[in-house]
Order: C-alpha cells, then sequence, then structure tokens
C-alpha cells in the first residue's frame, strides 16, 4: 500500500490501548520524553485524524508497522501489519 505521509502530523505514544483496528494510541509523549524510553510509537495521522502509519519503535528500530486505508466515509478498509519478522498481514473489512 502506497502512502504519502508528507502531509500527515506525526506524533509519538507510550503505547496503546485495546485490539480493534486501527489501534487506539494513548499517552502522548514529547521530545524530551522520548530521550527517556527506549519503546514507543510514531503515528502519522492524516488531516482527518485518522491514523495512516503506526510504527513500534525499540532501540530506534522498526518492529512493528501497521498502515491503514480508509473508505471514503471513514470506516477502516484496509490494514498491513508487518511483524518484527518483516512478515506481512493484510486484512481487509467492510464498509459499515
Amino acid at each position: 500500500m502506497s502512502l504519502n505521509i508528507e502531509n500527515c502530523d506525526c506524533r509519538y505514544f507510550v503505547t496503546y490501548s485495546g485490539v480493534k483496528l486501527p489501534l487506539k494510541l494513548v499517552n502522548p509523549l514529547s521530545a524530551e520524553d522520548r530521550q527517556n524510553r527506549n519503546t514507543f510509537f510514531r503515528a502519522y495521522f492524516d488531516t482527518e485524524q485518522r491514523l495512516q502509519l503506526c510504527q513500534k519503535l525499540v532501540y530506534g528500530e522498526v518492529e512493528l508497522e501497521h498502515r491503514y486505508r480508509y473508505y471514503p466515509s471513514g470506516v477502516l478498509q484496509q490494514a498491513e501489519i508487518t511483524d518484527v519478522d518483516g512478515e506481512l498481514t493484510v486484512l481487509d473489512f467492510a464498509d459499515g
């Protein structure tokens, strides 16, 4: 899935809650907070505040990545999940 994150808002978080996709990221981190952490999430949100890309960073390396695509209605259409071993899982969702 190609993704243009140039116009996205990049934010950082400690973790996420729940199991539903897209991930619900919690506990925002400032730049100063990130300096004291080995593990955190980097997230890119579009202008409609929908999560487009989420990466779990461990010691500066991407360990997990989620890429999301949405229907025009705003409902999640597809999730591409790349795990620590580089294995890709694609999940498709129905609209509504």
